[in-house]
């Protein structure tokens, strides 16, 4: 496979009818501002959202003084459930705000509906085109959100442009927040409509026409905000107004180019189309929504939802699965600069995490609210999970692994080690010495189990604190003696030997020591150990083997019954870390044909009613997206403790009929190409971005291996299912491969 191949026209969304739910649209979009092409010509719309448009006010029972961990956890120890809800949670249905907010609608307005449409997301470039029939005119719409200049570009052509009229649409969902209505304005060829809000932010989209001939009429947009600064209104209007001037075209290559490059980045080829699209689809969305400089994707990226109504979960920041689940693939699939938008996110935020351990938690370091609004504040919510202390230890573990995949030494000493030190000292602030010496939480509970209910609150610790609080204590200790803290690493090593272990049954994984899963469950929280932490290993010993094998065998028996969509994808990953590819390979195809719209977005529920488990709605998020092209990664390639596998978790017809991968990222920074044909591995592909000693697995038919690197080839004999050890310098790149010999 070349190592350019970028998506082809096979992998295009393609519709041969009018698109009728903004859900299952042609998305577009470049890290800050997204759009929905979708419609039947009257109107074709253009569904808008900028991804820092917030009503950031705080519902009054945030800043009360009882809102503290001391007093939630009396609460619970008092069983006053009424009070709990009262205090910590009720006000985050019973409030519109604080909520992300969507920008509004361009409306293109045909004489008639079309009586024939076809719609195609072109994947490599990012561009939406739309032809259709109108009564006896036809009609193109060729529309991108340009990926560095910030703007929206429309071209129309067709038999009877003239009688297409564009209509700016406020979102109808901010009467719910009683704000003032929006004032439409129009300067020459500029017309723009502008939403103030009942806080300092107010917004605008702005849209010029250019009429280039009288069969093309060309619009630019762009959704401009007082965030901008000083005259941003005025600066918008002189923008889209100078872009309409030079064009569609002009415009056009600089676009291209961006996306081109991203392309460039990975690339597979696998045997099964669908899954094939499927990944490179992801990866668009992931491109489309997440980018350096802009602020990460929350619950729907840069696509809120366009309903008339204010978006599922107010499409705030939950940082019990949705986050990191978001943010899990882009490593492997070599995207690390797009993902840092997340890590740059956090980072700026330490402040406001230090001032709510303060205040919420009365305790040193830092801590952020799992469902937070885009400046850190808190919305409420289900506390056993809005208000769960351990959930930052999954953000520190996108800190973690951002320095694991790139092996950048600075990041680690000048943020990740930092990141977690400070969330660590917060923890121990909290923890309370039980009679047998263990550290245990005052109260715990595990994502997001027994829902609201006094149940949820369970024996401390949970599975899921402990398997964090485990990772974590464990992770400063490795990461304190590489950087030769020896002093901080005895103290953590000390809180590592007091952590209770995981509390193992017959069925493997339990809920906490005194529960065990009863029932089918859309959260695997107890399984976390096994992924995505990655704390026991299936090749360590046999009583990890063991427990691994009976969580996975105990999910199986309770069924699928109370999953939704990214459920499927995280068992997916389960069954990877049990080489199992067939099992992963079937629960994915059942995530991407019964709970993805024929767009690729994932809409948690089975809404085509196909029987694959019990929840029927379908409200848009996107982390079941990216953490299904985590588990197909990890089918692809693993590389565990410095340890590179290659198709380690593949169904066997895969490696009969061939599959490849091209520059995907392991551990320390290693570049990794694989192929595999015949059943059997035909060669892997290392380039080092940082020198070091890499090992791959023999999973070759033979023991005989060339190596080739610097001009030169040598034949190695290595035993299979032995690790090859190679020695490479920064930038060194080495094939290895079956000898022919």
């Amino acid at each position: 496979m070349d190592n350019r191949k970028m998506p082809s026209e096979r992998h295009d969304l393609l519709f041969d009818a009018p698109i009728g739910r903004w859900d299952e649209a042609l998305p577009l979009g470049n890290g800050l501002t997204g759009c929905l092409v979708w419609g039947d010509g009257a109107p074709l719309q253009l569904s808008l959202d900028r991804g820092d448009l917030w009503d950031t006010r705080l519902a009054p029972e945030v800043l009360d003084s009882g809102f503290t961990y001391r007093n939630l956890i009396q609460l619970v120890r008092n069983g006053d459930l009424q009070q709990i809800n009262r205090r910590f949670s009720d006000f985050f249905s019973a409030s519109p705000n604080p909520t992300k907010l969507p920008a509004g609608r361009i409306e293109l307005h045909g004489e008639h509906a079309s009586n024939r449409m076809t719609c195609r997301l072109r994947l490599h470039a990012a561009v939406a085109k739309v032809d259709w029939m109108a009564g006896d005119a036809s009609y193109r719409i060729e529309s991108f959100l340009h990926a560095e200049d910030g703007l929206g570009y429309v071209r129309l052509q067709g038999d009877r442009v003239q009688t297409v009229s564009l209509n700016l649409e406020p979102p109808a969902a901010l009467s719910l927040l009683s704000y003032p209505d929006a004032v439409f304005g129009t300067e020459g060829d500029v017309r723009w409509f502008l939403q103030r809000t009942n806080q300092e932010l107010a917004y605008a989209v702005v849209v010029a026409q250019r009429q280039a001939s009288p069969r093309q009429i060309e619009w630019v947009y762009r959704v401009a905000a007082s965030l901008d600064g000083e005259d941003w209104l005025e600066r918008a209007k002189a923008r889209v107004r100078e872009a309409a001037l030079r064009g569609f075209d002009d415009a056009l290559p600089g676009h291209l180019a961006w996306w081109e490059r991203y392309w460039r980045q990975s690339a597979l080829s696998l045997p099964d189309f669908e899954a094939e699209k499927q990944w490179y689809i992801t990866n668009y969305l992931f491109g489309s929504c997440s980018r350096k400089g802009a602020p990460p994707m929350p619950l729907q990226g840069v696509w809120t939802a366009d309903e008339g109504q204010l978006p599922p979960w107010k499409g705030d920041y939950h940082h019990d699965l949705n986050t990191e689940l978001s943010y899990s693939h882009y490593l492997k699939a070599n995207h690390w600069s797009e993902g840092e938008s997340l890590l740059d996110f956090l980072w700026d935020l330490m402040p406001e995490a230090r001032r709510f351990a303060q205040s919420y938690y009365e305790s040193s370091g830092i801590n952020m609210p799992s469902v937070m609004t885009i400046d850190g504040k808190p919305l409420g919510g289900w506390p056993m999970y809005s208000l769960s202390p351990t959930n930052q230890i999954w953000l520190c573990h996108t800190f973690d692994q951002y320095w694991r995949y790139t092996g950048d030494r600075q990041f680690l000493e000048t943020k990740a080690y930092v990141y977690l030190k400070e969330t660590a000292l917060c923890l121990i602030d909290l923890f309370l010495p039980g009679e047998d010496g263990r550290l245990r939480l005052p109260v715990s509970s595990s994502p997001e189990i027994h829902d609201d209910s006094l149940r949820s609150w369970l024996t401390p610790n949970s599975n899921y604190d402990l398997s964090l609080l485990r990772y974590l204590f464990g992770r400063l200790t490795e990461l304190a003696e590489l950087l030769e803290k020896n002093e901080e690493r005895r103290r953590w090593t000390a809180v590592l030997d007091r952590l209770p272990e995981l509390a193992v049954g017959d069925k493997g994984l339990m809920l906490s020591p005194d529960e065990t899963l009863q029932e089918s469950h859309r959260h695997l929280s107890h399984a976390m150990a096994i992924y995505p932490l990655r704390t026991l290993d299936y090749r360590r010993s046999d009583e990890e083997k063991k427990i691994i094998d009976d969580t996975i065998g105990h999910l199986e028996l309770l069924g699928k019954g109370l999953w939704v969509g990214y459920t499927f994808a995280w068992m997916a990953a389960l069954y990877t870390r049990q080489d199992n590819g067939e099992a992963a390979y079937f629960h994915l195809r059942q995530f991407w044909n019964g709970i993805c719209s024929p767009n690729g977005f994932h809409l948690n529920g089975d809404y085509r009613k196909t029987g694959i488990t019990a929840i029927h709605y379908r409200p848009f998020t996107l982390e079941g997206n990216m953490a299904a092209a985590d588990a197909l990664q990890e089918m692809l390639l693993q590389t565990d403790n410095g340890v590179i596998r290659a198709f380690p978790a593949v169904p066997a017809q895969w490696l009969h009929n061939g599959a490849e991968f091209q520059r995907f990222r392991g551990e320390m920074g290693v570049i990794v190409s694989a192929g595999a044909a015949h059943s059997r591995l035909e060669y892997v592909r290392l380039q080092a971005e940082h020198g070091g000693i890499f090992r791959v697995k023999n999973d070759f038919d033979t023991d005989k291996l060339s190596v080739e690197r610097s001009g030169t080839m040598v034949i190695l004999e290595c035993p299979i299912g032995a690790l090859l050890t190679i020695a490479l310098e920064t930038g060194e790149e080495c094939l290895v491969r079956r000898s022919v010999q």
